[in-house]
């Protein structure tokens, strides 16, 4: 399996907004994703954590390439803050539902 976990910063004012926009896409769902978390922190008023688990690097990887994620990308950049930098990957030793 393959776990990604990342921060995207929203322009002042517009976390909610992108928070929405990455869990309607989630809801969508894409091949061999288990789990699309989206999350914040009090402290960090722009900031959008997401968690990502899925079957393998490659079904994420190919999920970039779906009509959906490039609208929800589309969607987001806009009102997202910071350059976008590449989230932390990390290897999965276990836990409940994985």
């Amino acid at each position: 399996m393959y776990l990604l976990h990342g921060k995207l910063t929203a322009k002042a004012g517009h976390r909610d907004e992108l928070a929405n926009i990455l869990i309607a896409w989630s809801k969508q769902g894409a091949s061999g994703c288990r789990l699309y978390a989206i999350g914040k922190a009090e402290n960090e008023p722009e900031a959008v954590y997401v968690t990502e688990i899925w079957d393998s690097k490659e079904d994420h990887d190919n999920s970039l390439k779906l009509e959906s994620v490039r609208a929800a990308i589309a969607e987001a950049m806009p009102i997202i803050g910071e350059q976008p930098q590449k989230g932390q990957e990390l290897e999965i030793l276990g836990g409940l539902g994985v």
